[in-house]
């Protein structure tokens, strides 16, 4: 079908071609391939080669352009990423020699669609602004609604919601006195997609439904799939699950005609989470393994490896210009101080003196400058490493949580099998679902520590009672403190205690303070929890009669992934990690910590907060 679809386009083309190719000709082809949809991919690739070509032959020098932009495109149709962003790198640097802003915003826009599909918001972020900036300063309102569209969908993306709504309100308020020519769709979808982060799914519907009925007779069928696969999302999380199955079932027929391995994957994913809400785990799980299969395809890795050796390889093209303009400014100046060394020579014994000083001087600040530039080159670096550090942790936490997932659908699937199982198959199937609960916990907490998400927590102040609460998170704990025949004491105030702080973040205090005192207390031995009134603070304490810490350990007690000689006393697992995050949310809430320990007699753990 494919095949015949090439040839009426071929035929198509050759009916409407002019008697002799030109540029004009050239540039009407590139804008019509720029409306082919996925399924004409093939149909790009011949006639970017086509332009190619014919702008050699013409000696047209807006070709190249023109063909790179074409082949990158076919490329991200194809998921081939790292080509993508190659030809889309060659495009703009071809648009800037051509000095032509209009390609270069095309270009800029391109790149940032690819990273933010290869899940790399931040990079994308970066190209949509420079593509913004250029198009305000054009003045241009169709590119100026799409870049900042664009954009919000990068801040909602990193949980950034408030700046995405402004963006998104500038989007509809500059496009809205061109309406109909300036379709908004897109503008209304993305305020969809941006209620549906926030969980308020009836208002999300009301834009995805919005979308659905403007694309569902149209010929875009990309828009098409969006609005159906965004309404299927949204249904499922309302747990409206037949309209949830209708639009997801629409929803993978297209993608399937488009031949889309990015539209099947999200669209398997939304499936697998639909199965899951209804119950239905194996099913969850055959479609959790076929958007595995196709994401980790799109997404891996080598593909993280490639894409960066190309940027690399971009900006060092971008530096050699800039050595070789450096380069010819150095000479120039050498040029000019052999001019004034020949001038100082017939001076006075007092102009050789000063020109001395001067040299001395000019001399001392080069220096400065290499050192300096030294240190930039050495921060550079650094940036460099921290990159691939964060990389990392992303394609570990892509690659290593859907193994544990999988481990807990399956063992869904056998609790949930008809038949008694036995005792030892009983035992044996709990200590797989802890061992895989444990694993997921684990990646979360080394990704709580190197996101730094606590700064990224949006604070909900509220003033609530600190007594009630602090015996809730106690109570909560005493199953835990059960299995090792520990006993809990609260020491509470007399009186009703207010705190006005982000409760979420105050709790996971108490929890990992509770939790670690639980942890390092031998069996039949004692915790206290007491919460005290200190005039213009509140002040949390934690006390066990555990195995303590010794004194030159207190230092580092809460750095991330410290390791101290001390060790839980039934086995249980410690990463390291828990105090360190404790530290840095009291820090967020503008709190303090204190440590007391001694080795053998248990520790103290105090947490001051502001009223």
């Amino acid at each position: 079908m494919k095949y015949w679809l090439f040839v009426l386009f071929l035929l198509y083309f050759c009916y409407d071609a002019p008697a002799q190719v030109d540029t004009t000709y050239l540039k009407r082809l590139y804008d019509r391939c720029l409306d082919f949809s996925e399924d004409k991919a093939d149909s790009i690739l011949h006639y970017a080669n086509f332009i190619k070509t014919e702008s050699n032959r013409l000696k047209f020098n807006k070709g190249d352009v023109l063909s790179l932009r074409l082949k990158g495109i076919y490329e991200e149709m194809s998921s081939n990423y790292p080509s993508a962003i190659e030809f889309y790198l060659q495009s703009l640097d071809a648009s800037r020699k051509l000095s032509e802003v209009a390609y270069e915003k095309a270009a800029l826009s391109d790149l940032a669609i690819a990273y933010a599909n290869i899940k790399e918001p931040i990079k994308a972020k970066e190209f949509y602004l420079e593509a913004a900036q250029i198009s305000k300063g054009a003045g241009e309102i169709y590119d100026l609604v799409n870049t900042y569209n664009n954009l919000a969908v990068i801040y909602t993306q990193l949980q950034q919601f408030d700046s995405a709504r402004i963006l998104l309100n500038d989007a509809i308020r500059f496009g809205k006195p061109f309406e109909p020519e300036l379709d908004l769709s897109s503008s209304y979808n993305n305020l969809g997609n941006l209620y549906f982060k926030e969980k308020k799914y009836d208002d999300a519907l009301n834009y995805f439904r919005r979308n659905y009925d403007k694309h569902r007779n149209g010929d875009n069928i990309d828009d098409h799939w969006v609005a159906l696969v965004n309404m299927a999302d949204a249904y499922t999380e309302k747990k409206q699950f037949d309209s949830a199955a209708k639009y997801g079932q629409l929803a993978m027929k297209l993608a399937q005609e488009l031949e889309s391995a990015g539209k099947l994957s999200d669209t398997w994913s939304v499936l697998a989470k639909l199965a899951e809400y209804k119950g239905d785990y194996r099913t969850a799980y055959d479609n959790l393994k076929k958007w595995y299969t196709l994401d980790t395809a799109i997404i891996n890795g080598d593909t993280y490896k490639t894409v960066a050796e190309l940027q690399e390889r971009f900006h060092a093209k971008e530096r050699e210009v800039e050595n070789k303009l450096l380069t010819e400014k150095v000479e120039k100046e050498v040029l000019r101080t052999r001019i004034v060394t020949i001038v100082a020579l017939a001076m006075a014994v007092i102009g050789i003196l000063i020109a001395i000083a001067f040299v001395t001087k000019r001399n001392a600040n080069r220096r400065l400058k290499s050192i300096n530039d030294l240190i930039v080159q050495q921060n550079e670096k650094l940036e460099e490493l921290n990159y691939e550090k964060n990389s990392l942790i992303s394609i570990v936490s892509h690659d290593l949580s859907t193994p544990f997932t999988t481990i807990q659908v399956w063992g869904h699937v056998l609790q949930s099998e008809p038949g008694p199982l036995t005792e030892d198959q009983q035992k044996a199937l709990s200590k797989i679902m802890q061992a895989s609960t444990n694993g997921e916990e684990m990646i979360r907490r080394v990704l709580d520590v190197e996101r730094k998400d606590i700064g990224q927590h949006r604070m909900q102040l509220e003033n609530f009672n600190l007594t009630i609460f602090t015996e809730e998170v106690i109570d909560s704990f005493r199953p835990m403190a059960a299995r090792k025949d520990i006993h809990l004491h609260a020491e509470m105030p007399g009186k009703n205690l207010f705190l006005l702080s982000d409760r979420q973040l105050v709790s996971r205090i108490c929890e990992n303070l509770l939790s670690n005192a639980i942890k390092y207390t031998p069996r039949g031995k004692n915790v206290w929890v007491s919460v005290s009134d200190e005039q213009d603070a509140i002040s949390i304490k934690v006390r066990d009669e555990g195995v303590g810490i010794e004194k030159d350990e207190l230092p580092y007690l809460f750095s991330k992934y410290s390791k101290i000689s001390s060790q839980p006393t039934d086995g249980e697992a410690s990463t390291g990690l828990g105090l360190s995050i404790v530290k840095r949310i009291v820090q967020e809430i503008n709190g303090k910590i204190f440590c007391e320990s001694e080795p053998g007699k248990g520790s103290l753990f105090t947490v001051v907060l502001k009223k």
